[in-house]
């Protein structure tokens, strides 16, 4: 026989014998072949299984190894996908957190700003405040002074007899007036 034809067609020459084969009388399952073609037709079966297997084999290894490496590539995409769904999730969360916490700063800084002004203001407002008690008691001072010195140098103090020239009034644009005391004076004098 052929050592070429492959395992199924000499399958299906041994199934034709049998078939094809007379009956024997009395016995419906029993039938006559030639023993000598069905045993090198099972002879060139066997010859050709090895192959057969092998290549059979192979290919299941080949579909085994494309399977494995599907099933890699596929366990690589899930991770992958996995990482970067995290990754999203984390950069939304960082986001987030950053957002907040902006929100936070600029709250924390507007209300600083504005405890910074009205520390400031009421600074501003203690220093004036001072300096107009303090220019009062330099201007009491420099009156009581002056006061003093005409005493001790005999200058007279105008009566009602002399006559009095107009006196101009005093220009106080700049003057104001701090607890009912006027911070600036002008006097006149006549010597």
């Amino acid at each position: 026989m052929d050592g070429n034809r492959d395992v199924l067609e000499l399958l299906d020459m041994l199934y034709a014998m049998v078939t094809d084969a007379w009956g024997v009388p009395l016995g419906n399952d029993k039938c006559i072949i030639e023993r000598e073609k069905a045993v090198e037709l099972i002879n060139d079966i066997k010859a050709s299984l090895p192959s057969s297997v092998a290549e059979a084999q192979r290919l299941v290894s080949a579909r085994d190894e494309f399977i494995g490496n599907a099933k890699r590539e596929a366990e690589a995409l899930r991770k992958n996908a996995e990482e970067q769904a995290r990754m999203m999730v984390e950069e939304q969360e960082i986001v987030r957190v950053a957002k907040a916490k902006s929100s936070e700063m600029l709250t924390s800084a507007e209300t600083k700003s504005k405890e910074l002004r009205r520390v400031a203001s009421q600074y501003v407002d203690d220093i004036i405040r001072q300096t107009v008690e303090n220019l009062n008691s330099a201007l009491n001072t420099v009156q009581m002074a002056q006061s003093s010195f005409r005493s001790l140098g005999g200058v007279k103090e105008k009566s009602a007899a002399q006559p009095q020239q107009a006196q101009p009034q005093p220009q106080d644009n700049n003057a104001r007036p701090s607890n009912g005391k006027i911070i600036i004076e002008q006097r006149r004098n006549d010597e």
